[in-house]
């Protein structure tokens, strides 16, 4: 069953909706949903022992309980960088990214609800993800993804059966695609971006970084933004601790994009609460203008919710060049951990912190897409 007191809201308008339908999105403005929930306990360090081994042990934070799709996601280490930097390995998951933890939350709602398809869109992580936990809840999916996508990540999602949709263009063009597609009577859309489903399942990122620090949480958590899925969901997951009593303050928010394509990082400095509305400088190239391909997002559909998050946090957003990308995959693998270009990019943008403590995701393995080359 799904969890009682759910239901999809409108951030913009209002406008609410039972999370039982198909509908992917406001039907009133077209923007996405957040999901009217309400915790049924309260978590204590104490609670855990003996739980299941997975992001599934945080069940009174929740909105899903006693999944079939599980394939034992989450609970990944966390180890220490430096004396003030320490890493997450969330490419330990079962696809090999941290899009598993949301995934998960979308293929088992999609089993429950039960659609004729499912649907996604993706740079690559989050179409293998929901590949294949669509493959383990037995359910038909096709994932579009855009020209240039890495070899490995279409190679994992087709192993997993999925249906391989190539658009031609950009990120933005691929996201229409989808969504045109989520528009068929019948159709399931496991959108990481529109789905808030998908939030609460990366929230667990940090409640599983509160539990490793004994019941607290460091100065500040790094994220890598693009569409904002873990950085919007860590957000979530503060609020909710401290709404509990469980952690005394919240944490700063550092959003780490790439320089070649930082919008949310130049609406910030200019004091924006939302991406300007002329689109016309979106890129519509195959090949991402850089080599974090997973951030690469020119207009995301909840840019208003991140800056307001990073705000909030009393973080900012730090941004950086394509060579110091390359650099920190290096370094990274130097200390035996190869993980992707858009995985290094928190270590490009905070590996010599010295501000307290802070924590950076290793999002997704190397494997996905090789060493970058040499510029």
């Amino acid at each position: 069953m799904l969890a009682a007191m759910t239901a999809y809201r409108c951030p913009q308008d209002g406008t609410l909706a039972e999370t039982t339908a198909l509908t992917w999105c406001c039907p009133v403005c077209r923007g996405p949903w957040d999901l009217d929930f309400e915790i049924t306990g309260t978590l204590s360090p104490g609670s855990l022992a003996g739980r299941v081994n997975s992001l599934w042990r945080y069940e009174e934070v929740l909105p899903l309980a006693a999944p079939a799709t599980t394939l034992g996601e989450g609970r990944t280490p966390l180890v220490p960088l430096t004396g003030t930097v320490s890493a997450k390995l969330d490419f330990l998951m079962p696809t090999l990214s941290f899009k598993d933890r949301g995934a998960v939350m979308l293929a088992e709602l999609a089993r429950r609800l039960n659609p004729d398809r499912v649907v996604a869109d993706s740079s690559g992580n989050a179409g293998t993800a929901v590949a294949a936990y669509c493959a383990r809840a037995g359910l038909p999916c096709t994932v579009y993804v855009p020209e240039g996508t890495s070899p490995g990540k279409t190679e994992q999602i087709r192993a997993h059966g999925a249906r391989l949709e190539t658009v031609p263009g950009g990120r933005e063009a691929t996201a229409l695609a989808a969504r045109a597609a989520a528009d068929t009577p019948g159709t399931f859309y496991a959108s990481h971006v529109f789905n808030p489903y998908f939030l609460h399942g990366t929230k667990t990122y940090v409640y599983e970084l509160w539990e490793d620090l004994g019941g607290s949480l460091p100065d500040a958590i790094a994220v890598p933004v693009g569409n904002g899925t873990l950085l919007l969901g860590a957000a979530l997951a503060t609020a909710e601790l401290l709404a509990q009593g469980l952690i005394e303050r919240r944490p700063a928010l550092l959003a780490v994009q790439a320089e070649a394509v930082s919008p949310l990082a130049t609406a910030f400095r200019a004091g924006a609460d939302d991406l300007p509305a002329d689109e016309s400088t979106a890129p519509t190239t195959a090949t991402a203008p850089t080599l974090a391909e997973g951030i690469a997002i020119p207009r995301p559909p909840r840019a208003r919710q991140i800056l307001a998050a990073v705000r909030a946090s009393g973080g900012t957003f730090l941004t950086v060049p394509e060579e110091r990308i390359r650099g920190a995959q290096l370094d990274l693998a130097a200390r035996g951990l190869h993980v992707e270009t858009t995985g290094a990019v928190c270590w490009a943008a905070v590996g010599d912190w010295t501000e307290g403590s802070v924590v950076v995701p290793l999002c997704g393995a190397g494997l996905k897409t090789g060493l970058a080359a040499p510029h």
